[in-house]
C-alpha cells in the first residue's frame, strides 16, 4: 500500500507525487492539520479555509478513483513523524510519497519524517513538483545560487530550450479499498472562516483553477504585458491563490502560455514572454529560501541592512494597515487586500515601499501583515517581493529608488476609477482630485477622509539619509518615481 501526503498540492492532474504513487500499487492519500504551525507561519484566515475547500473538491475527485482521502491532526510540524508512522503502521504503507517544499521548516520537517520511517523500514519519496527546476540545478559558473533575476531567467530559458518539464498523467482508477475517506472540516480552530463575499471571489476546485487558465492564456495574455499594472483593469491571470496551493502546477501554466505562444518563450507575443518571466520570478524566489535560508528566518537577505534604523511608528502602522493613511492609492490598496485576500501586484510594491520608505517601519512588519490577509500568502514570494520593495534582498529597488505614491495612482489609476471603487467616500471628486485630496484643504466632498498622515518629500529625504548611514553603502543620486 502506497500513502500520499498532500500538502500545497490540492489537485488531481499533474501531481507528481500521486501519480508515481497510484502507479506503485493501491494508495490513500492524506492530508495533515496543522494549526499551531499555521499560526507560527502568520497563515490567512481566508487562506486555510481556501485550503479546506480545495481539500473537500479534491476529496470528491479521488473517491471517484477509489482513492480515499484521510484527514489527520498534527497541531505543528514537530508531531507530523509520529502521526505519519502511526497510520503507515495501522494500514500496512511500504512507502510514503510527497511533493517537494522549500522553507526551513518545510524541509527540516521532511527529513525528520523520512528519518522516522525509514528507521521502521518505510520508504520515503519527494518529487520535484511546485517548481519547474530543482533548487540546486540552475546555479552561477562558481556553483552558487544567482543573486540577480535577469541572469537566473537566462539560465532558466537555456534548460527550457533543451528540454520543457512535462507534464504528469493523472492516475487511473484503482480497486476500491476498504477504507473510508475523512470528513473534510469546513473551518479549524484558531482560523474564522471569512465572508460568502470573499468565498465567491476565489471558488474552490481544479475546474476553477483550469477554467481561469484557459481564459486568461485565450483571451487576455495577449494584453497581460500592456495592462497588468493597472489595478481597475481585469490584466492578471487570477491565479495566484491556485498556484500556492498548488490546485494548478507551474507546469501547466507554462505549457498554457506556450501553447498561446506557438511554444515560444523567448519571443512572439510580448504577453506570453512576460507572463513566464513572472511564473521565472516565482521560481527564483522558491530557489532562493533554499540558497539563502536566512530569509526563512526573518533575516535580510543584504546583511548590511540589518542595521538599518527602523522607526518604532505603532499608530503609523496601525493607519496603514487599517487603510486611514490619508493616500488614496494605498488606502484603496489596503481596503482590496482586506476585503478580498488579495491585492493588485503593482500595488504590493506601491504599498510596500510607502511603509518601508516614507514611514521607515521595518519590512518585516508588512511581511507579516499580508501573510495574516493574503489568500495566495507564500513566504517566498512575500518575502522576495518585501525585501525587493524595501531594498534589503535579491536583486532589490536600488535604495534611492522610491515610488511616489501620488505620480504611481496618477500613472497606473489615471481616471480614479480603482480608488472611487474602493474609497466610495472619494466618489465625488474628479480625475485629479481623486489621487490627493489634501490639495482640496478639507473642502467639500473629503470630510470624511483623513489628511496624509506623513509629508511624502521629507519622509523621502529621512530614508535615503538612513539608507546612505549604513556601512559599506556607496553614496548615490536619487529618483522619485
Amino acid at each position: 500500500m502506497q500513502l500520499i501526503w498532500l500538502r500545497s498540492d490540492l489537485r488531481l492532474h499533474d501531481n507528481t507525487a500521486l501519480s508515481a504513487a497510484a502507479s506503485r500499487g493501491p494508495s490513500v492519500a492524506v492530508y495533515l492539520l496543522s494549526p499551531q504551525q499555521w499560526r507560527e507561519h502568520d497563515d490567512a484566515p481566508c487562506k486555510v479555509d481556501f485550503w479546506l475547500r480545495n481539500l473537500s473538491e479534491l476529496s470528491q475527485a479521488l473517491d471517484e478513483l477509489n482513492i480515499p482521502l484521510l484527514i489527520r491532526n498534527a497541531p505543528c510540524w514537530d508531531d507530523a513523524p509520529k502521526v505519519l508512522l502511526e497510520l503507515c503502521q495501522q494500514l500496512k504503507i511500504s512507502a510514503v510519497h510527497a511533493n517537494e517544499e522549500y522553507g526551513i521548516h518545510e524541509s527540516r520537517r521532511d527529513d525528520v519524517v523520512a528519518e522516522a520511517l525509514k528507521l521502521n523500514g518505510i520508504d520515503f519519496h519527494s518529487y520535484l513538483d511546485q517548481l519547474l527546476f530543482k533548487p540546486g540545478s540552475v546555479l552561477t559558473k562558481t556553483g552558487t545560487y544567482f543573486q540577480v533575476f535577469s541572469q537566473f531567467r537566462k539560465v532558466c530559458y537555456e534548460r527550457l530550450h533543451r528540454s520543457l518539464p512535462t507534464l504528469v498523467s493523472a492516475p487511473m482508477a484503482q480497486a476500491k479499498l476498504n477504507i473510508d475517506s475523512d470528513h473534510i472540516p469546513s473551518s479549524v480552530e484558531g482560523f474564522a472562516t471569512p465572508g460568502a463575499a470573499l468565498r465567491a471571489l476565489w471558488p474552490a476546485g481544479e475546474t476553477e483553477a483550469r477554467r481561469r487558465l484557459d481564459t486568461f492564456a485565450d483571451a487576455q495574455i495577449d494584453y497581460y504585458k500592456s495592462e497588468r499594472d493597472f489595478p481597475a483593469k481585469p490584466g492578471t491571470s487570477q491565479l495566484s491563490a491556485y498556484l500556492a496551493a498548488g490546485v494548478i502546477s507551474p507546469r501547466q501554466c507554462l505549457h498554457a502560455a506556450l501553447q498561446s505562444n506557438q511554444g515560444e518563450f523567448e519571443s512572439g507575443k510580448v504577453g506570453a514572454v512576460t507572463w513566464i518571466n513572472e511564473l521565472l520570478w516565482r521560481e527564483f524566489y522558491k530557489h532562493i529560501l533554499v540558497g539563502y535560508p536566512r530569509v526563512s528566518r526573518h533575516r535580510a537577505f543584504r546583511p548590511e541592512t540589518e542595521a538599518l534604523a527602523w522607526r518604532d511608528a505603532p499608530q503609523e502602522l496601525a493607519a496603514w494597515q487599517e487603510a486611514r493613511t490619508g493616500l488614496p492609492i494605498i488606502d484603496a490598496a489596503m481596503r482590496q487586500l482586506l476585503e478580498t485576500g488579495w491585492m493588485h501586484n503593482r500595488l504590493r510594491m506601491v504599498v510596500a515601499m510607502f511603509l518601508t520608505k516614507n514611514l521607515l517601519i521595518d519590512w518585516r512588519e508588512g511581511e507579516r501583515f499580508f501573510m495574516r490577509h493574503l489568500i495566495d500568502g507564500d513566504l517566498a514570494a512575500n518575502n522576495g517581493g518585501w525585501q525587493w520593495s524595501s531594498s534589503t534582498g535579491t536583486d532589490s529597488a536600488p535604495y534611492f529608488r522610491i515610488f511616489n505614491p501620488i505620480s504611481q495612482s496618477e500613472k497606473f489609476d489615471s481616471e480614479g476609477l480603482f480608488i472611487k471603487h474602493w474609497l466610495p467616500e472619494l466618489a465625488g471628486l474628479n480625475k485629479k482630485d481623486v489621487h490627493n485630496p489634501a490639495n482640496l484643504g478639507g473642502l467639500f466632498g473629503v470630510a470624511d477622509y483623513p489628511s496624509p498622515i506623513v509629508n511624502l518629500s521629507t519622509s523621502r529625504t529621512r530614508a535615503l539619509a538612513a539608507f546612505k548611514n549604513l556601512p559599506s553603502r556607496q553614496s548615490a543620486g536619487g529618483g522619485y518615481e
